[in-house]
């Protein structure tokens, strides 16, 4: 895979830089930004996916530790999705209790 990546480094620039985009909108967005910030954050996304494709190129396993991070992204929201399916909700009353003592 790695001898595939590095004999097409445009695929793999569009590669590197959309599981970043990703990562960064599942993580760090917090809310919206006015556009010329958000242009901004991708133009900063661009640049740090170039030096990241250098890296790839000279044999870092850049794209597999995205892919392996962002695998573990899923994981952690599959789980927590499973365990708020199955923990009954919480009634009012009872935290209400909880505050005055």
């Amino acid at each position: 895979m790695n001898d595939w990546l590095a004999q097409h480094p445009l695929w793999t620039y569009i590669g590197i830089f959309a599981l970043i985009a990703y990562v960064y909108e599942a993580v760090f967005r917090i809310g919206k930004l006015p556009r010329l910030q958000h242009v901004a954050v991708y133009v900063l996304i661009g640049l740090g996916s170039s030096v990241l494709l250098i890296f790839q190129l000279f044999g870092l396993p850049i794209v597999l530790c995205l892919v392996v991070a962002i695998s573990l992204m899923w994981t952690v929201r599959m789980r927590t999705f499973l365990e708020k399916r199955r923990s009954p909700p919480v009634k009012p009353d009872a935290t209400e209790q909880k505050e005055e003592m």
